[in-house]
């Protein structure tokens, strides 16, 4: 590790084994709406205060000292006449040695991110990755992304290695981790709502499980698109991706089921933000309605960022948008099983920018909910 200091190595070696004062972070790729909401979270944390992150992004040559003001790309971050946001800096490893960053958000493609992950672990900075690039363990899986790795058997080192960052199913192992792929949104919604009754046995695989997604326009990023623009999404409610859309790899490895027990299908909605998903199971044998709650609310009992509803109140996406909170409910059929679930969640907070920081959290040992209620 070449120009790494020995507090960083320090920090490296101790990080997850007790809770840390504070830490030094960057966020590389600040632009998009993600990164906004990544900004907006970092500068506002109580455990960040004395130690604001440290924003990265491309800088015209013609910038004052290298720089751009955050809020020329994020307006709704200015602050009050006379007070200013950090600014956004031109990559250097000199920068990041100097700042001492111990963690970097990564809001990059996936291509990049995944060439550039290997840089920042082997400069000994621990990796929280918004992108797919590390998400999937399975190489059929992730050829929906195209990567390539330059150093094969690197990438697959690393691979092995990286934790996907759903701390409610594997909380301890982010906790200790160098590398965090956070989970995409679409993704969280599904897993999260399936994983506690498919652990628990009560879901009868075979008969199939459909889930049916829909999101706000801004899952799809900021980029403009002939299906994203204003005259397309208004007015409007299309399907797309049905046999292909890239997260359902994750939904596979994470809930232990093949392609044929599943199906996906995500629609755009004409709304900023926002996923509902709607979920029908046929359950293993018959249960009753307190028995499914039960189930849910036992799963998820130390997690401060799911919220089970009293059957039959239902999620909706209103009451999720704008925080970190995933929210689930069902109803149970007369014949005790057929069942429905409800997945709300705010895919640039729980499904992005928000569930990056609760990673963080949960890696520096502080409250999993530090900063994001």
């Amino acid at each position: 590790m070449q120009g790494v200091s020995k507090e960083l190595e320090a920090a490296t070696q101790t990080q997850g084994k007790q809770p840390l004062a504070t830490v030094r972070t960057a966020v590389a790729g600040v632009g998009g709406y993600s990164g906004g909401e990544l900004a907006r979270l970092l500068l506002a944390h109580p455990k960040l205060a004395e130690t604001k992150p440290l924003f990265l992004g491309r800088v015209a040559d013609d910038a004052a000292g290298g720089r751009v003001p955050l809020e020329q790309i994020h307006p709704q971050l200015a602050l009050g006449e006379g007070k200013r946001q950090p600014e956004i800096r031109a990559f250097s490893w000199e920068l990041i040695r100097e700042a001492g960053i111990q963690i970097v958000f990564l809001a990059l493609p996936h291509e990049t991110s995944r060439e550039w992950a290997p840089e920042w672990l082997d400069h000994g900075v621990r990796v929280i990755d918004l992108s797919g690039a590390w998400r999937l363990d399975e190489a059929t899986n992730r050829a929906v992304y195209k990567l390539h790795d330059k150093d094969a058997a690197l990438g697959e080192k690393l691979q092995a290695e990286a934790v996907f960052g759903a701390p409610e199913l594997h909380r301890e192992a982010i906790a200790a981790a160098r590398l965090v792929a956070n989970p995409g949104c679409y993704a969280t919604s599904i897993i999260l709502a399936l994983a506690p009754l498919l652990r628990a046995g009560l879901v009868d695989v075979e008969h199939g499980i459909v889930c049916d997604a829909k999101s706000g326009v801004s899952g799809a990023g900021k980029a403009a698109t002939a299906k994203t623009h204003f005259m397309y999404a208004a007015d409007n409610l299309s399907a797309y991706a049905v046999f292909g859309h890239r997260h359902v790899g994750e939904m596979l490895e994470q809930l232990g089921l093949t392609a044929e027990q599943i199906q996906f299908t995500p629609h755009l909605l004409p709304i900023p933000r926002g996923i509902l998903s709607t979920i029908y199971v046929r359950l293993a044998e018959r249960a009753e309605p307190e028995e499914i709650e039960v189930c849910l609310r036992n799963f998820y009992a130390t997690s401060p960022m799911v919220r089970i509803h009293a059957t039959p109140e239902l999620p909706q996406i209103q009451h999720v948008v704008r925080t970190n909170y995933i929210d689930l409910g069902f109803e149970l059929n007369k014949d005790g099983k057929r069942l429905v679930i409800v997945s709300c969640l705010d895919n640039l907070l729980k499904g992005a920018a928000g569930q990056a920081v609760q990673n963080m959290n949960v890696m520096c040992g502080w409250d999993e909910s530090e900063g994001l209620l």
